[in-house]
Formats: structure tokens, C-alpha cells, sequence
């Protein structure tokens, strides 16, 4: 055994064992160099050598002959050897031993390990009488049940174990079955296994759920059944072993549970879905019946307020299971708010934020019975004998509790019971409050975009418009899409849809950013190409704040679509940012895309974006909408436009009806995304409704202006709108003629309101300014501001105009 290896040796290892005579066997360790490490004093007395004459010398001395090269190669593969060696003793005779050796663990209790421990056991004297009286009192004191059947598969011999677990002396059993002495359905199937081992020679193992003598529950055991063979090698008889596993067995149980816990609790966001998802899992693997109840504050989405609960704590249920039909034990229905008294279990568990158990006690019912008579009914009808109640707790708030009741099932709770308890609806509570305080920034969410959408067309000639607004499903959460109708100068109407990227509270708000901007922008009467150029500033501007600021990612992106409708000329002019392309619908009926270039995302910046002019025919009518329309899951984008546009081709004279159908026929009754939906049909003003009078750079010109005006107003019966009017022409074409390039032209249009506009050459525009006490002019403009609904100018590729608006009684 000198080549075994191992680690080398350190001084202490070369220290003797201490002298034990309670240790006989022969002990020593070699190191990897074969060199003796340690040697005891069994050691000695096998070979002769004290340990001076041994320790830190090779061991291949004490070796008859030298291992062979195989022998040596196996042994370094191997953690383990055992067999018989020939040694040489100290007065030269060689004498055959068994020895077992083994590779020690690093710092093991014999030394600092690696190297190789070698054991030689004493001989023992002749089996004798005292032998057997010690298998037959291991026999009968094992702690395992043990039971001895013969051949007939009768009871010979059971031990004091088996006669506790089975509450029977051995003298009333011997003789008898398996099924004459427990009368359970599992006694068969053992006789079964018993015969199986006697008929194969084969250990046989069946695992049994008994209620035992002295025990009002289940155990669960593990049934060992090993054949028993005379020295001839035939079958005598069965020997069975039982071990008790219920704790096992319930610790499996447990961790099922709390598994099954984890895959089947937060399924969704719902907080109701979620808190019946915890009683679900505890009935029956845990209890017979389970409620949950809620502070009424956290269905709102709010924070309860800090500290227990006043009395009498009240408390809305929310969730229950039962493992009888309809829970008939339940006293409170499913969304009711119900009074818990100081005292009761659940009043209790809130006071002190800890789980408590209660076992139904007559004290405990005579109490019941003052405090909640129904409550004690239900208890003494349906017979529950213990309850736990757990406190749900999450993020340091209180949200409620969770009750379990057993009623049916014997065994009352335990500790274990409690710690369980208290793990399932500890993962509840996180969950449902995720779901409190999602459905909080939902309601958020929506409540800062409704209040950032139109609440109200605005009222304006140029277009008949419906349109609808539907948020994404609570899975997904609410968006940032968005339209608006804004009413521009010279009766025309500009048309937006849009759409943030992302989803929640950011996407809303910088929804609600953008639609600013647009409205701002097109006030200022910019061309759909120059306003996108402006709002793709915007929009780099936000990403670039979002990187600066501790926070999300600042990856910000949007689409916008953006029209602008002249009913005077029936012009239409169009650019979009990313933004799917609008449906226009011919009054015969046809349907088509407009053909307007796609132009790059908001956000991208550094490239144009791209207009689009046509004429539309009065009556036609436009389709803006979102991409969540037209896409979903399962279906291909194609497909949806498709069916928009058929949905389209059947439009009828009501948009609102039209705005139903397309909402009907495309989107699930969850959408996945937001979605926004505008339809405008078209109005045309004509001649009826326009005047227009090219005016001379002269300023004799005013007067005829004045006259054609009131002409004009008197044919439209508008003489009472004449003396206002009169004056902004007069000041309005007094200041092109004045301080513009021709050509000048005045234009007078009635639809809802009177608007009056000149245009002129130059792209310089009026201000307004307070006048001195002795000036002789600046006081047009504020005379045109103060009798006018509202003024402004616009500029166009030719000039300016300068249009003012006032509102028509009876109109």
C-alpha cells in the first residue's frame, strides 16, 4: 500500500493517535509519497512496530510484495479499497489481514486529509448464544415497526414498536393476517406485496395512508417486505418494516403547495381575479374554506391609512372558496363590507400584524354568540373546529387578511400550518397589491388622457366629423393615441391623429405635450410639412430631457398624421410622420389610400417630411385612425385594412353608426393596443357663401371696399353685422394698401361666423400697439381686436392675410 497517494505530510500528522484502549483495530495513514504519516497503538500490537520504528518511513517495508502497476493506477481512480493483504511482522513471519483503506476528505477528523487512512479490524471470537440475544433484542427494541410472517403469511413475532403503532399485544395478533388485524383497505394490497415477495424472492415496497391505534388523523407510512431465506437459500417467511414518513409526506405536500402557489397566484393584474386565485389554491389542499377580505381604501388603488385598523374594522369580501358547492358557510357575500368587533380573530390578527390560530372553543362560541349570532350559527352548523387567520401584508401596508377554515378535514392547524399559511398569502399580497397599484396608475392614466383628448368637437362648416377613443386592455395599459379637430382661419379645419410610443402615465403625458404643440403650431397657420418639421424638434427635445433625468430610458418616439381642409376651394393638403396612411371614401362609394409620402418617425430628425395637395369632391369622406386598428395579434395587417376598407365602402349618411361598425367588425373585445378613429366628410362653401374683390394701391379704393361690403351683407340679409365690418375692412385694407405690395384682394365668407380677410403681397405682419395720447394712427388693430370674436394673419408662399372673424347673432 506504499504507493497510495495522497497529500504530502505535515509535521502534526506525524504525531501518534492518543493511546485509546477503546480503539483495537490497527490504524495508519500514508502520504502520497508512501511514507507512514501516523501509527496507533492496534497498529503496534498487529505488527510489532512501535510507532518511532514506522512514522515517517516507507511503508512498502511492511508490504510482502510490491503492488502491481494495475493495482496502483486502479487505486488512484478510486475513493475506496478493501480486501486481504500479506505484511511482514517486526520478527519477520508474514501474516494475512483484512484491511480496508479509504482517501481522506480535505481536513477531515483524522488530519488535514488527502492522504490515504488504513484500517485492520481485531478478530472476533466465535458467534456464540450471546450473538442471537442480541439480534432478538434488536428485534424487539427497534425503533422501526417491525412484524415476522411465515409462509401462510401469518403474524409469528412483532416488536414493541409495532404493538404501540397497531394497539394490539403481539399475543392477539399472532396467528392472524394482515387483513384480520387492520381492518383498512390498504391491508389487501400489503397481503398482496407480502405474497409478491414470497412467490418472486424479490424485497417488495408499498407506501400506505392508516389511521393508527391512538390517532384521529392519517399517517402515511413507507412498507418495507424482504423475503426471509433459511441457510439452504429457501424462503421462510416476510419480515415488514414500517417507517413512519407523515412529516415527510407533509413536507412534500407543503412544497407542492407553495409551488403551485407561485405558478397559479398574479395570473393577471385583477386584484379580485387574484385574491380568489389564493383561495382556489388553499381549497382543500390546505383548508376547507378560505375568504379574503380587503380594506375598502385598496380597491380604490389608494394607501390605507397608517396603523391598525379602527374599530370595528370593516372589511370588503373580496375572494372565497369552499370545498362545498356555493359556500354555504359564507355569512358575508362576495362584495360586501362587513364590521369585525374588537376580540374577533380577524379584528385581533390586524391589531397586532401577526397570524394567529384559533381553535372553536365553547368560551370562544359563547362569545361568537354575543358578538355575531349568525356567524356562531354557521360555525356550530357546519362544524368548524380550527381557524387561521393571516394579516396580508406588502410593501409595509396592510391590505387585509386571509382566512382558512377547516371543517371537514380532523387534524386542526399547527405551526407548520401557520408558516405555510402565512408563505401563500404573503405571495397573494405582493400580487394584489402589483394589482392595487396598477389599477391606480390605470385609472391615471385614462383620467390624464381623457382630459388631454377633445371633450367636444368644436363647432366649424368645413366638415362633419365622429370619431372614438378606446384604451388598450389592462394587460397592456393605456397609450398615448390621440386626434383633434382644430378650427383654422378662413372656415378651414385642420385634422390630427397621432401616436406615442409605449404605454402608462409617460405616454399619456407626453401625448398630451405633443397635442399642445400641434394645436400651438397650427394656430400659427403653418403648413402640414413645416408643423411636423416643428414637432419632430419637439420630440428630440423630449428624448433628450428623458436622458438627462433619472428615470426609464429616454428611447422616445411618436407618429403623427396631419390634414388641413379648405371647404372654400375643396383643397386638401396632407403630411404624416410615420403614421399609417388615411382612407379616403369617393361619394360613389370607392375606397383608396391618399397618396402621401410616409416621412420618418417624430424623433429621428434631420430629414423632410413631404405634403400632399388635392381636391377633394364635396361629400367625400376621410378616414384617420391608429396602427392598433388595423393590427392584432393573430392577424395580418393586410387583412385589416381590407376590412376597414370594406367596412368603409358600406358607410352610410351616420358617422357615429359608421365609427360603430368599424369598432364592431375589426377589434377583439380586448384590444392590445390603443386605439383613436376620426371620420370627417367633407362640406364645400360656395359662391353663395364667398365674396371676392381685387382692391387697387389706392387709397380712393376704401370706399368702394366699404360699398361692395355692405352690397355684400345686405344681399346676404347680414345689414346689422354692416357697421362692424365696415370698420375692419376699412382699417384692414387701409394697412395693405398702406404698408403691403399689391396685389391686394378683399374676401368676405359666411358660414357659421363672418369672416373677413385681405390679403396682400408683403410678408411683413401688423402688431398690435398701444397708441399715445397724440398719436394720429396705431389704433386700427385695436379697434379691429375689441369689435371682433378674434383676429390674426397667416402667411402664405404669395403674402399674407390678415383675417379677423365675429360671430353672427341666430347663427
Amino acid at each position: 500500500m506504499g504507493a497510495m497517494t495522497g497529500s504530502g505530510a505535515t509535521r502534526n500528522d506525524r504525531e501518534p493517535w492518543p493511546d485509546d484502549p477503546a480503539v483495537e483495530a490497527a490504524r495508519a495513514t500514508v502520504d502520497a509519497q508512501g511514507t507512514v504519516t501516523r501509527w496507533s497503538e492496534g497498529a503496534h500490537r498487529l505488527l510489532g512496530y512501535p510507532s518511532a520504528e514506522v512514522v515517517g518511513r516507507p511503508s512498502r517495508r511492511l508490504l510482502d510484495e510490491a503492488p502491481s502497476a494495475d493495482t496502483l493506477r486502479s487505486l488512484a481512480r478510486r475513493p475506496r479499497w478493501n480486501g486481504t493483504v500479506t505484511l511482514v511482522h517486526r520478527d519477520g513471519h508474514r501474516l494475512t489481514v483484512r484491511l480496508l483503506a479509504y482517501r481522506r476528505e480535505p481536513d477531515s477528523a483524522d488530519g488535514p486529509g488527502g492522504d490515504w487512512l488504513l484500517v485492520s479490524p481485531r478478530a472476533l471470537p466465535p458467534a456464540s448464544g450471546e450473538d442471537d440475544a442480541l439480534l432478538a433484542g434488536a428485534f424487539a427494541q427497534s425503533r422501526s415497526a417491525l412484524a415476522l410472517y411465515d409462509t401462510g403469511l401469518r403474524l409469528r413475532r412483532a416488536n414493541a414498536e409495532m404493538e404501540r403503532v397497531l394497539g394490539l399485544p403481539e399475543e392477539a395478533m399472532q396467528g392472524l393476517r394482515v387483513p384480520e388485524i387492520l381492518a383498512a383497505p390498504q391491508s389487501a394490497r400489503t397481503e398482496k406485496h407480502m405474497r409478491q415477495a414470497l412467490e418472486t424472492g424479490e424485497p417488495q415496497q408499498a407506501h400506505l395512508a392508516l389511521r393508527v391505534a391512538g390517532d384521529e388523523t392519517e399517517t402515511v407510512w413507507t412498507v418495507s417486505l424482504v423475503p426471509l431465506r433459511d441457510a439452504g437459500g429457501g424462503v421462510r417467511g416476510v419480515l415488514l418494516s414500517a417507517y413512519d414518513m407523515t412529516e415527510a409526506h407533509l413536507a412534500r405536500e407543503r412544497l407542492v403547495l407553495l409551488n403551485e402557489a407561485s405558478r397559479r397566484i398574479g395570473s393577471t393584474l385583477d386584484l379580485a381575479r387574484t385574491a380568489q386565485e389564493l383561495a382556489d389554491v388553499a381549497v382543500p389542499q390546505f383548508a376547507d374554506f378560505a375568504t379574503v377580505d380587503l380594506l375598502p381604501a385598496i380597491e380604490g388603488g389608494e394607501d390605507p391609512p397608517a396603523g391598525a385598523p379602527s374599530s370595528p374594522v370593516l372589511l370588503r369580501r373580496v375572494a372565497c372558496r369552499s370545498v362545498l358547492e356555493g359556500c354555504p358557510e359564507a355569512v358575508v357575500p362576495q362584495g360586501v363590507v362587513a364590521g369585525y368587533p374588537d376580540g374577533s380573530p380577524v379584528a385581533e390578527c390586524l391589531a397586532t400584524g401577526r397570524p394567529l390560530i384559533q381553535d372553536v372553543t365553547a368560551d370562544g362560541m359563547a362569545v361568537w354568540e354575543r358578538q355575531s349570532p349568525e356567524r356562531a350559527e354557521r360555525v356550530r352548523a357546519y362544524g368548524f373546529h380550527s381557524v387561521l387567520v393571516v394579516p396580508m401584508h406588502a410593501r409595509g401596508i396592510t391590505l387585509g387578511v386571509a382566512t382558512f377554515s377547516r371543517h371537514r378535514r380532523p387534524d386542526p392547524f399547527a405551526k407548520d400550518d401557520l408558516l405555510l399559511g402565512e408563505e401563500i398569502t404573503a405571495r397573494a399580497a405582493v400580487c394584489i397589491d402589483n394589482a392595487r397599484r396598477y389599477a391606480h396608475e390605470r385609472r391615471t392614466s385614462l383620467t390624464l388622457q381623457s382630459s388631454l383628448l377633445p371633450q367636444g368637437m368644436p363647432r366649424q362648416a368645413a366638415v362633419e366629423v365622429a370619431s372614438r377613443y378606446l384604451p388598450a386592455s389592462p394587460r397592456a395599459g393605456v397609450g398615448g393615441d390621440w386626434f383633434d379637430v382644430i378650427p383654422l382661419s378662413g372656415a378651414r379645419v385642420a385634422l390630427v391623429v397621432g401616436d406615442v410610443v409605449g404605454h402608462g402615465i409617460q405616454a399619456s403625458a407626453a401625448m398630451g405635450r405633443l397635442r399642445t404643440v400641434v394645436r400651438t403650431l397650427a394656430d400659427v397657420d403653418l403648413p402640414p410639412d413645416e408643423l411636423l418639421t416643428h414637432l419632430d424638434d419637439l420630440v428630440i427635445h423630449l428624448s433628450t430631457e428623458a436622458d438627462s433625468a433619472d428615470g426609464p430610458s429616454g428611447d422616445f418616439g411618436a407618429t403623427c398624421l396631419y390634414a388641413v381642409y379648405d371647404p372654400v376651394s375643396r383643397r386638401c393638403t396632407v403630411a404624416r410622420a410615420g403614421h399609417p396612411a388615411p382612407l379616403l371614401v369617393a361619394p360613389d362609394g370607392t375606397v383608396d389610400f391618399l397618396d402621401v409620402p410616409t416621412g420618418p418617425l417624430l424623433g429621428l430628425g434631420g430629414l423632410p417630411f413631404e405634403a400632399t395637395e388635392l381636391e377633394l369632391p364635396e361629400g367625400s369622406l376621410l378616414a384617420l385612425y391608429t396602427d392598433g386598428l388595423v393590427e392584432a395579434r393573430g392577424r395580418d395587417i393586410d387583412e385589416g385594412i381590407d376590412t376597414l376598407r370594406q367596412v368603409l365602402s358600406r358607410s352610410g349618411p351616420s358617422l357615429e353608426e359608421t365609427c360603430d361598425a368599424v369598432l364592431r367588425e375589426l377589434l377583439p373585445a380586448r384590444p392590445a393596443d390603443d386605439v383613436a378613429l376620426l371620420l370627417a366628410r367633407t362640406r364645400a362653401l360656395d359662391a353663395s357663401h364667398v365674396a371676392t374683390w381685387d382692391v387697387p394701391c389706392d387709397p380712393a379704393a376704401v370706399a368702394e371696399a366699404r360699398k361692395n361690403v355692405c352690397g355684400q351683407l345686405a344681399a346676404w340679409g347680414l345689414s346689422d353685422a354692416a357697421m362692424i365690418t365696415e370698420l375692419v375692412v376699412s382699417e384692414l385694407v387701409t394697412n395693405a394698401i398702406r404698408y403691403g405690395a399689391a396685389p391686394v384682394q378683399l374676401r368676405l365668407i359666411r358660414n357659421n361666423n363672418l369672416i373677413c380677410e385681405v390679403s396682400d403681397a408683403s410678408s411683413t405682419s401688423p402688431h398690435l400697439r398701444r397708441a399715445r395720447t397724440f398719436d394720429e394712427g396705431g389704433r386700427g388693430l385695436l379697434l379691429v381686436a375689441q369689435l371682433t370674436q378674434d383676429w390674426g394673419t397667416r402667411h402664405t408662399y404669395t403674402g399674407k392675410t390678415i383675417w379677423a372673424e365675429q360671430s353672427l347673432p341666430g347663427i
